[in-house]
């Protein structure tokens, strides 16, 4: 059996070289040769897709993941789903998740990668319950990341525990793209000696090891990794599908993908980047390999952002001095994965840090709600007497935090009965409020333009 392959094409790809801004069109034109190649899953949902559809695009999410399904008829559809964030950037009460849940599998996914940016399981519970409840098949992702307590013994620990969640299939999440080749063959090794479900692994060629990784992992029983179709791959995306059907073919790990389908969806999308690329949009750097995230272990997008923070301040002379104030910072708060929103809330504490001159000086609000255990547990233990200097007397709650949410969907139906057509409308808005509102709005109860006033006047 050779190893399955999940492309990405159509939701990291684009997410990670020019921030979601493919249109459903564009996804369409090439779906027919993909969902003829023979793939394991095609990603087509979830991460930023849902925010970006409705807020740059003007696209109903919902319907574009209609249209793929009602093309797409071989091949699961697979998404990336936020725990308690669904695929927003906060927590979510409970019925909000389990109806996202549903209305995702009945729209057409049929496998539903779960994570939390903490690890801490008690933020999936009700995603991965929802999940199986409702007949999807249910990844449980684990964010791959270095610490001192980010050991193959702790990942192997933390398999066993998703395991016993009722995961279907478990996913090494390397979203920094940090993962060197011999410790992915440790790793895999680890985790096949001790848990029975299939195991996928996921990187970014940023750092430019991922292929390296990636055939280690496969000499080491991984089964599923995820690749993009080339003209959506490496820079900050994942390695090129075609090329690993190349490297793998007539070995024992050959994956078995049509070629002939794989280069004729790769012509069409050539136009597509090659757009983006004009425009601006795909900014080149994004193409390109960065190995100083190996030095610091810092995600590629955060250190533009970090850059970016500087420059706006006047003080880009002082991004080596934030470099080293990050891994320090992280180490403070208890090691947390450098994945949004933490990385973002990591490197802006950094950034204070250094340019005040004083150590938490000031603190934003993010940080303080970390603190007080309103995102999850942190991995590793947090230094008391910095938590009580930034929270003082505030609470510090210790069990799952969505348990402080009261049910809302039916809030949101009732406040917007005049607005919304549907669950998925409703939420839509659960969501994304404001962004939501706007565009049903425009959907439903379009504005006339001024030549279609013209015309009507014409008539009268």
């Amino acid at each position: 059996m050779g190893v399955k392959i999940v492309d990405t094409a159509l939701r990291d790809g684009h997410q990670s070289l020019f921030a979601t801004r493919m249109r459903t069109e564009e996804i369409l034109s090439i779906l027919p040769d993909l969902d003829a190649a023979g793939y394991h899953a095609i990603e087509v949902w979830g991460g930023a897709t849902f925010d970006a559809c409705l807020r740059f695009l003007n696209e109903d999410p919902w319907e574009r993941l209609r249209q793929i399904r009602k093309v797409c008829k071989n091949t699961k559809l697979q998404m990336l789903f936020r725990g308690q964030n669904i695929l927003g950037y906060k927590h979510y009460p409970d019925d909000i998740v389990e109806m996202f849940v549903k209305k995702s599998l009945e729209n057409g996914i049929d496998i539903i990668r779960v994570f939390d940016a903490l690890n801490d399981l008690r933020n999936m519970e009700t995603a991965v319950t929802a999940t199986k409840r409702y007949g999807g098949h249910c990844q449980v992702a684990f964010c791959y990341t270095t610490s001192p307590i980010h050991t193959v013994e702790y990942f192997v620990a933390l398999a066993k525990k998703i395991e016993a969640m009722g995961a279907d299939s478990l996913c090494i999440k390397d979203m920094s793209g940090v993962l060197l080749p011999e410790d992915a063959y440790r790793l895999v090794k680890e985790l096949k000696a001790n848990v029975g479900i299939p195991i996928e692994l996921h990187s970014h060629c940023t750092a430019g090891v991922a292929h390296a990784t990636y055939m280690k992992a496969i000499e080491a029983g991984v089964d599923i990794i995820d690749t993009a179709l080339s003209p959506l791959s490496s820079g900050t995306s994942q390695p090129p599908t075609e090329s690993f059907q190349y490297i793998l073919r007539g070995t024992p790990y050959d994956p078995g993908l049509d070629l002939d389908r794989l280069n004729a969806a790769a012509e069409k999308i050539k136009s597509v980047r090659d757009k983006y690329l004009a425009s601006g949009q795909l900014d080149p750097k994004a193409l390109m390999v960065n190995p100083l995230i190996l030095q610091y272990q810092l995600p590629g997008g955060m250190l533009s952002n970090l850059m970016s923070q500087l420059k706006n301040q006047g003080a880009s002379d002082r991004y080596e001095e934030v470099l080293r104030e990050v891994p320090a910072v992280r180490a403070d708060l208890g090691y947390p994965p450098l994945v949004t929103p933490l990385s973002q809330m990591v490197g802006t504490q950094a950034v204070m840090n250094v340019l005040t001159g004083e150590r938490y000086k000031l603190v934003p609000e993010e940080i303080k709600d970390y603190l007080r255990g309103q995102y999850g547990a942190a991995p590793g233990l947090i230094d008391e007497g910095l938590r009580r200097r930034i929270i003082g007397a505030d609470k510090v709650i210790e069990y799952r935090p969505a348990e402080d949410l009261e049910p809302q969907f039916e809030v949101y139906r009732e406040k917007y009965k005049e607005l919304t057509h549907s669950d998925e409308d409703v939420l839509s808005i659960a969501l994304f409020e404001s962004v939501a509102v706007k565009f049903l709005e425009n959907k439903y109860r379009p504005k006339e333009s001024p030549a279609e006033v013209y015309e009507i006047n014409l008539h009268i």
